[in-house]
């Protein structure tokens, strides 16, 4: 599952089962931790997941600011009500490059904001099996 943490929303992505696509799956409306977790929880009990990917915001430069800070606590205190692993991945340009995505596909302004941040999550999901497959073919 790939998570893209933003301060009101939180986008979810999933993969099909031969870990090679990732998918767009909803983006759940942040309100307290406890209700996001047990939402993220929800979706991952009806799912054959093998882990969980979050996207790290770090800066252009690659230094790691407040909202990587967010992000880590989010991921340690998730890790405390699941035992699937949870890794990170640079998320730099993962919105940009659905927002990029959503304009070719000729989508109005109002329908972008509904879905840019499950769309993030799914590239984000996607660099991570890239990378996974990449990895595997190497071998």
């Amino acid at each position: 599952m790939g998570l893209d943490l933003g301060e009101k929303t939180l986008g979810v992505a999933v993969s099909d089962g031969m870990r090679s696509v990732a998918t767009p799956l909803e983006t759940v409306k942040r309100r307290k931790f406890g209700l996001d977790a047990a939402r993220l929880l929800e979706i991952i009990e009806g799912r054959a997941l093998e882990g969980i990917i979050l996207g790290l915001p770090r800066n252009m430069d690659g230094s790691e600011g407040p909202r990587c800070q967010s992000t880590r606590s989010f991921a340690r205190n998730l890790s405390a009500l699941t035992p699937l692993p949870i890794s990170f991945w640079d998320e730099r340009l993962s919105t940009v490059a659905a927002e990029r995505a959503l304009l070719e596909a000729d989508t109005t302004r109002k329908r972008r904001a509904e879905v840019i941040d499950h769309i993030a999550a799914s590239y984000i999901l996607q660099g991570v099996l890239d990378r996974l497959h990449h990895l595997k073919t190497a071998q």
